[in-house]
């Protein structure tokens, strides 16, 4: 059994990275963790989301998932983001949370804390690397450690070949082109190993 607390973060608009935090939630269970799947605040107003069927469905499906606080951040030992692109960067409700964590960067609660990510867009050059290092440049300030999949399993490979994290295209349709879940799970039973290192290493 393992003893890493996970955090799974996500923001999502049409169901994707929710459906990516809950792959990496069972994969990080079936490695002894133990998670947290959470969602970043949502920014935009109430008004814009209504008008949107997919977008207010998401909502909707996501209501009893608790927001993401910093005492979230403080209690795991790693930390998973799912995110999807917006111009080759993360989304805004992502980056405001992150840029609330000041006080805990500042106190050095950041340190060490084992992360990587998970990305999406509607094309499959749509800014998904750019995405995941718009994320890990933040990382790199927080004085985590950054865990990604590379090519540490022949799942990645089917999955389209991304070592910087799992990323995905979603069609026209709102469904998923490529099928990841096993590169999601293996991706986050890494990133727990690599927590487990790093707490035996700290003990």
């Amino acid at each position: 059994m393992s003893n890493v607390k996970l955090a799974v973060i996500f923001y999502s608009m049409g169901g994707t990275n929710y459906q990516l935090s809950k792959w990496a939630e069972e994969g990080a269970k079936e490695a002894g963790a133990e998670v947290k799947v959470l969602k970043v605040q949502e920014l935009a107003p109430e008004s814009v989301i209504e008008g949107n069927e997919v977008w207010k469905a998401t909502v909707e499906a996501t209501k009893d998932v608790p927001v993401v606080t910093s005492d979230d951040i403080e209690w795991a030992d790693a930390i998973i983001f799912s995110v999807p692109t917006r111009f080759g960067n993360m989304p805004s409700q992502m980056k405001q949370f992150l840029d609330t964590q000041g006080g805990l960067w500042a106190t050095g609660k950041t340190i060490n804390k084992v992360v990587s990510a998970m990305t999406s867009a509607q094309n499959p050059h749509g800014g998904q690397e750019a995405t995941l290092l718009s994320l890990y440049t933040s990382m790199m300030h927080w004085g985590a450690i950054i865990a990604t999949p590379g090519y540490t399993d022949p799942v990645i490979f089917g999955a389209g070949g991304n070592p910087y994290g799992t990323s995905v295209t979603v069609g026209q349709d709102g469904k998923m082109i490529e099928d990841v879940q096993a590169a999601v799970k293996h991706q986050a039973k890494r990133t727990v190993t690599v927590a487990e290192w790093v707490k035996k290493a700290n003990q």
